[in-house]
C-alpha cells in the first residue's frame, strides 16, 4: 500500500511541473501521504520513469475511444501496454506508436522522461493548435518522429528534436507557420528522411540543409517558401538524395546544372512554382529517374536531348510552361513511360510515328500547343492508353479508325481541324469510354448509332461540327450521361423522347440545329437537368407542362423556334431558375407569376405573337374559348303571317335583338371579370394588411413576453447541422478558442478565427461579432440568424450555427482553405503567379450565382451591402464563396448613419444611393459592388487609387478607355493570355452594373444569364 502511495506521490510531484487546476489538491494529498509513519516492513521503492512519464503524458490527452485504457500507474513496467514497445536488453520504452487513434489534447513534457525512446509516432490524430510546448525537448535518443496529418499550428520549436540522432522527421499535413531558422538543419549527420509538406511555412529554404549529407528524401511541398534555392551549392550537393519534392511553393529563379551529381535520384518534383530558364541539360544523366514533374512554372527553351537516355522514366509532366521547339522525335526511346503531359506549351510540328513505341503509355496530353499534321496511325500501338488529350492544336486529317478500338476512358480531340466521320468503335471502348469531346472540328456524316452502346459515357460533346443526321434513338440507352452537347451542327428530325430515361443528364444543349416537332413531354424525366438550351431550331407546339418538373433547372433557352400557345404557369414554381429566353417564338398569354419570370427583361420576350407584359408594345393575346354566337336569322322561317315590309321589319327586329343579346353577354362577361379582378385585388391587399398586422402583433407579444419573463438562456452553442454536434463542455469557455494564433481575419462586423469543432475536430470559421449595435435579445438574434442559415448555395459560405450571451456573440461558418480573393488579387507575394483568366471568370460567375440566390430565392431578398474581395473566399479549387452576407440584418436598425460608418472602409465599392437619403436602397446596391468586383478581377487594380496629385476611379478610367476604343489597355498585364471575346463583354457588363442610376443596373439573374452566354459550359465545367 505504501508503495502505491509513494508512486502516486512521485507522479503528483512530476505534474507540478505542468500546472493544472487540481494541482493544489494533489500536492496536499501527497504531503499527507508523507506524514504517515512508515511501517517496519517499508522498503525503498524504485519508481519506473517510463511508467511515470507515460501516465503524465496520458493525462494531457483526450482519448475518445479509450485506446489507452490499459495504461495504469499501478504497473511496475509499461512494456505490456498497448502501442508500447521496449528494448529487451534494458526493459526501457523504445517505441511509442499511437497512429490513427483520434487522440487530441496536448503533447506534454511527460515524454521527456522516456530517456531510451527511439520512435515516436502520433500521426493521423486530432492534435490541434500550438500543443507543442516551446520548451519541449524530446529525448536525445529519438531517431524517428512522425507527427503528420494532425492540425498542429504555430512555429516548429527549434528544440523539438536532437538533430544529431534523428534519422526520420515527418511533420507533414499540419498548419505550421513561420520561417525555418537558418540553422534548423545544422548538425544532422544521421538525417535520412524529412517531410514538412502541407503546412504554411514561409521564408527561404535554410542553407544548412546541405549539411544533411545522408538525406535521401526531402519533401517541402505545399508550403509558402519563397526565394531562389541554391541548387548548385546546396541541393545538388546531397548526393544520396532520391526524392526531391518542392512542389506548390512560391520559389523562383533558375534550376542550375549539376543535377547529374545525384546518381540515385528517382523523383524530381518542382511543379507549381515560378522557376524559369531552361531545363538543366544534364538532367538526362540521372539514369535512375522515374518521375519528372516541372509543370506550372515558367521554363523556356526545348526539351534537352539528354532526356532520351532516361529509359526508366514512368512520369513526365511539363505542362503549363513556355517550352517550345519541335516535338521530339526521340520520345519513343522512353520505353517505360506511362504518363506524358506536355500540355499548355508552345511545341510545334507534327507528332512523330515513334510515339507508337510507348507501349506502356496510359495517359497522353499534348493539348494547347501548336502541333500540326495528322494523328499518327502508330498511336494505336499504345494498347494500354486510357486517356488521350490533343485539344486546341492544329491537327488535320481524319480520326484513325483503330483509335476507337482501344479501351480508352477519355478522348479529347476538340478544337482542331479534323475532318471525316466519327469512328464507330469496338466492344473494348463500349465499356470503358467515359469522356468524348470532338467539338470544334469539321467532322461530317452521321452520328453512329453504336455510340448509344457507350454504357459508361458521362460527357459527350460533338458541338460545332458539320454532322448531318438525326439524333440516334440509341441515345436513350445512356445510363450515366451527365452532359450532352451537339450544338451548331446540321441535326434534324424530332428530339427523341427517351433521351432522358436515365435521369442523370445535367446539361442538354441541342441549339443551333434543325430539329423539328414538339419538345417531348418526356423531358420531365431529366430530373437532374440544370441547363437546357433548344434555341435556333424549328421546334413547334407548346412548351410542355413537364418542364416544371425540372426542379434543378437554372438556365432555359428556347429562343428562335416556332413554339406556340401559352407558357405553362407551373414554370413559375422553378425556384432555382436564373435565366430564361423565350424570344422569337409564337407564344401568347400571361407570364408565370412566380420565379424569375416577373423580372425578365424585354430582350428575353420580344418577337412573340402576344405575350402579356408591360415591357412589350405588341398585342396581348389570351388563349380563351370563343364566345357563343347566335344566328340572327335562325327564326325568320317561323313567321307565316304576311311578308313584304312587315316581314322584313320583324326580321330586322329579330336581327337587332339577337345582336343586342350577344353584345350584352360579352359586355356582362367583361364586367364580371373586371369586378372579379378588382375584388381579388382588394381582398389580397386586405389580407396582406391583416397578415402584416398579425405578424407584427405576434412578434410584439413574443418579444414582450420574453423580455418580461427574464433574461434568455445564454452560453449555448446552437448548431443547425446535427452532424457537427459537439459536447457543450467543449465550449464552456469560448474565449479560449479565440486565441491570437487562431485569428485569420478582421472585418467591419468583427474578427474571424480558425477553430476546430465537433468530435471530428473539423475546422470552421468563427466570427466574433462587434456587439455595440447588434440586437439585444437572443430571440431576435436567433430569428435573424436562422434566416441566414437557410441560405445554402455552392457559392455561399454556409452559416452553421451561433453562440450568444449578452456580451459575446459568435457566428460559426464554413472555413475556406484558400483564403480570400483580396489576398490572391492584391496581396500576393511577387513570386506568386497572377490568377489566370479561367480562374478569374470562375470567380465572377460563381459570385454572380451566389448573389443571385440571395436576391431571388428569399422574400424579402437578402442584401449583402458590403461586397468586396475580402468577403469573397476561395475553396481548394478556387470556387468562390460569398461571406458576411446579410449581417446587416443583425443591426438594431439599418439606418443611413450606421451603413455609412460600417462600410466607409470599402471606398469604391459602395453604391451612390447608400449615401443619398432620397433614394430607396435595394439589392441593386449589390449589383454595383459586383460590377466593381469584375473591374478589379479583369484589371488587377484597386477600385480607387491615390496618386501624388490625383485620384483614379477605376470605373471612370475603364469607361473612358471604352469611349476611346482602347478598352483592352486596362486588362491586367499579368494575364499573358486571355480570350478577347470573353474579356471585352465582361468589362462592358461591369460598366452596366456600375451605372449611377440603380434602375439602369441589371438584376443578378440577368447578370448570370449574360455571363452564361459569354461563356457556355464546356468540359472544364464538367
Amino acid at each position: 500500500m505504501v508503495e502505491k502511495k509513494k508512486k502516486k506521490m512521485m507522479m503528483m510531484m512530476m505534474m507540478a511541473n505542468w500546472p493544472t487546476p487540481l494541482f493544489l489538491f494533489l500536492y496536499l494529498s501527497c504531503f499527507q501521504i508523507w506524514l504517515q509513519p512508515p511501517t517496519v516492513d517499508a522498503v525503498s521503492v524504485q519508481i519506473n520513469d517510463d511508467v511515470l512519464g507515460l501516465i503524465v503524458f496520458k493525462s494531457d490527452l483526450v482519448d475518445p475511444s479509450s485506446s489507452l485504457e490499459s495504461w495504469s500507474e499501478d504497473d511496475d513496467s509499461p512494456c505490456s501496454w498497448r502501442f508500447v514497445r521496449c528494448d529487451p536488453s534494458t526493459s526501457r520504452v523504445s517505441e511509442l506508436s499511437l497512429d490513427g487513434l483520434s487522440l487530441s489534447g496536448r503533447i506534454g513534457r511527460g515524454l521527456e522522461k522516456l530517456q531510451s525512446l527511439k520512435v515516436l509516432s502520433l500521426s493521423r490524430n486530432n492534435f490541434t493548435g500550438t500543443v507543442l510546448s516551446p520548451t519541449l525537448a524530446l529525448p536525445g535518443t529519438l531517431q524517428r518522429l512522425n507527427l503528420s496529418n494532425n492540425g498542429l499550428s504555430g512555429q516548429i520549436p527549434a528544440s523539438l528534436v536532437n538533430m544529431n540522432s534523428i534519422t526520420f522527421l515527418d511533420l507533414s499535413g499540419n498548419s505550421f507557420t513561420g520561417a525555418l531558422p537558418d540553422g534548423f538543419f545544422s548538425g544532422c549527420p544521421s538525417l535520412r528522411y524529412v517531410s514538412l509538406a502541407g503546412n504554411m511555412l514561409e521564408g527561404t529554404i535554410p542553407s544548412t540543409l546541405s549539411s544533411c549529407s545522408l538525406l535521401n528524401t526531402l519533401s517541402l511541398a505545399g508550403n509558402r517558401f519563397t526565394g531562389a534555392p541554391s541548387f548548385a551549392s546546396s541541393l545538388w550537393s546531397m548526393q544520396r538524395l532520391r526524392v526531391l519534392d518542392l512542389a506548390n511553393n512560391r520559389l523562383s529563379g533558375q534550376v542550375q546544372a549539376g543535377v547529374s551529381a545525384l546518381h540515385n535520384l528517382k523523383q524530381l518534383i518542382l511543379k507549381g512554382n515560378q522557376f524559369s530558364g531552361p531545363i538543366p541539360a544534364d538532367l538526362g544523366l540521372c539514369l535512375h529517374l522515374n518521375v519528372l514533374d516541372f509543370s506550372d512554372n515558367l521554363f523556356t527553351g526545348g526539351l534537352p536531348d539528354s532526356l532520351r537516355r532516361l529509359s526508366s522514366l514512368t512520369t513526365v509532366r511539363l505542362s503549363g510552361n513556355m517550352l517550345a521547339g519541335d516535338f521530339p522525335e526521340w520520345i519513343g526511346n522512353l520505353s517505360s513511360l506511362e504518363i506524358l503531359d506536355l500540355s499548355r506549351n508552345r511545341f510545334t510540328r507534327s507528332l512523330p510515328q515513334s510515339i507508337g513505341s510507348l507501349r506502356s503509355l496510359k495517359f497522353l496530353s499534348i493539348s494547347e500547343n501548336g502541333i500540326s499534321g495528322t494523328i499518327p496511325r502508330s498511336i494505336v500501338s499504345c494498347s494500354r492508353l486510357s486517356a488521350i488529350r490533343l485539344s486546341r492544336n492544329s491537327l488535320t486529317g481524319d480520326i484513325p479508325e483503330d483509335l476507337f478500338g482501344l479501351p480508352l476512358e477519355e478522348i479529347d480531340l476538340s478544337h482542331n481541324g479534323l475532318v471525316g466521320s466519327i469512328p464507330r468503335g469496338s466492344s473494348k471502348i463500349y465499356q470503358s469510354l467515359q469522356v468524348l469531346d470532338l467539338s470544334g472540328n469539321q467532322l461530317s456524316g452521321v452520328i453512329p448509332s453504336e455510340m448509344g452502346l457507350f454504357s459508361s459515357l458521362r460527357y459527350l460533346n460533338l458541338s460545332w461540327n458539320k454532322l448531318l443526321s438525326k439524333l440516334p434513338p440509341e441515345f436513350g440507352y445512356f445510363q450515366n450521361l451527365t452532359v450532352l452537347d451537339v450544338r451548331n451542327n446540321g441535326l434534324y428530325g424530332p428530339i427523341p423522347g427517351d433521351i432522358c430515361d436515365s435521369g442523370s443528364v445535367e446539361i442538354l444543349q441541342l441549339d443551333g440545329n434543325s430539329f423539328t416537332g414538339p419538345i417531348p413531354g418526356e423531358i420531365g424525366n431529366c430530373s437532374s437537368l440544370y441547363l437546357l438550351t433548344l434555341s435556333h431550331n424549328n421546334l413547334t407546339g407548346p412548351i410542355p407542362e413537364s418542364v416544371s418538373m425540372l426542379s434543378s433547372l437554372k438556365i432555359l433557352k428556347l429562343e428562335f423556334n416556332g413554339l406556340g400557345g401559352e407558357i405553362p404557369q407551373s414554370l413559375g414554381k422553378l425556384e432555382d431558375l436564373l435565366a430564361v429566353n423565350i424570344s422569337y417564338n409564337r407564344l401568347i398569354g400571361r407570364l408565370p407569376a412566380g420565379g424569375i419570370f416577373p423580372s425578365l427583361d424585354e430582350s428575353a420576350l420580344r418577337g412573340n405573337l402576344g405575350i402579356c407584359s408591360p415591357l412589350l408594345s405588341g398585342p396581348c393575346q389570351m388563349d380563351v374559348p370563343k364566345p357563343l354566337v347566335l344566328d340572327p336569322n335562325a327564326y325568320e322561317g317561323d313567321d307565316h303571317e304576311g311578308g313584304g315590309s312587315g316581314s322584313r321589319r320583324r326580321g330586322s327586329l329579330h336581327h337587332h335583338m339577337f345582336l343586342s343579346v350577344s353584345s350584352i353577354i360579352a359586355i356582362s362577361a367583361a364586367m364580371v371579370i373586371a369586378c372579379g379582378v378588382i375584388l381579388i385585388t382588394v381582398l389580397n391587399a386586405s389580407a396582406r394588411r391583416r397578415l402584416a398586422f398579425v405578424d407584427a402583433a405576434l412578434e410584439s407579444m413574443c418579444s414582450s413576453s420574453s423580455r418580461l419573463s427574464g433574461p434568455p438562456v445564454s452560453g449555448r452553442l446552437i448548431l443547425f447541422d446535427s452532424k457537427m454536434a459537439t459536447p457543450q463542455e467543449e465550449i464552456a469557455d469560448p474565449q479560449a478558442l479565440l486565441s491570437k494564433a487562431a485569428q485569420i481575419g478582421e472585418g467591419v462586423f468583427g474578427t474571424v478565427y480558425r477553430v476546430p469543432l465537433g468530435l471530428q475536430e473539423r475546422f470552421v470559421a468563427v466570427k466574433k461579432l462587434v456587439t455595440s449595435t447588434l440586437t439585444q435579445y437572443q430571440e431576435d438574434f436567433d430569428r435573424e440568424v436562422r434566416v441566414l442559415g437557410k441560405a445554402r448555395h455552392p457559392n455561399l459560405i454556409s452559416l452553421k450555427g451561433y453562440y450568444w450571451t449578452p456580451k459575446l456573440q459568435l457566428l460559426v461558418t464554413d472555413y475556406a482553405a484558400n483564403g480570400s480573393l483580396q489576398s490572391k488579387l492584391h496581396e500576393r507575394p511577387p513570386a506568386a503567379p497572377p490568377l489566370p483568366w479561367p480562374v478569374r471568370f470562375k470567380v465572377i460567375l460563381g459570385t454572380a450565382k451566389g448573389l443571385g440566390h440571395l436576391h431571388h430565392s428569399f422574400r424579402p431578398p437578402i442584401i449583402h451591402y458590403n461586397l468586396k474581395p475580402s468577403n469573397i473566399l476561395l475553396d481548394e479549387d478556387y470556387t468562390p464563396r460569398i461571406s458576411d452576407f446579410g449581417l446587416a440584418r443583425l443591426l438594431t436598425k439599418l439606418d443611413r448613419h450606421v451603413m455609412s460608418s460600417r462600410f466607409q472602409s470599402a471606398p469604391g465599392y459602395v453604391a451612390p444611393e447608400l449615401a443619398c437619403q432620397s433614394l430607396r436602397v435595394n439589392e441593386k446596391c449589390d449589383v454595383y459592388g459586383f460590377g466593381v468586383l469584375i473591374l478589379e478581377l479583369v484589371t488587377g487594380r484597386r477600385p480607387v487609387e491615390y496618386g501624388e496629385d490625383n485620384v483614379v476611379i477605376l470605373s471612370d478610367h475603364v469607361r473612358a478607355l471604352l469611349e476611346r476604343g482602347s478598352m483592352l489597355e486596362c486588362v491586367d498585364p499579368g494575364m499573358t493570355e486571355y480570350p478577347e471575346d470573353e474579356v471585352l463583354p465582361t468589362l462592358k457588363l461591369a460598366l452596366v452594373c456600375t451605372s449611377q442610376i440603380p434602375s439602369s443596373r441589371p438584376s443578378m439573374a440577368e447578370v448570370v444569364q449574360i455571363l452564361e452566354v459569354i461563356r457556355t459550359p464546356r468540359m472544364d465545367a464538367f
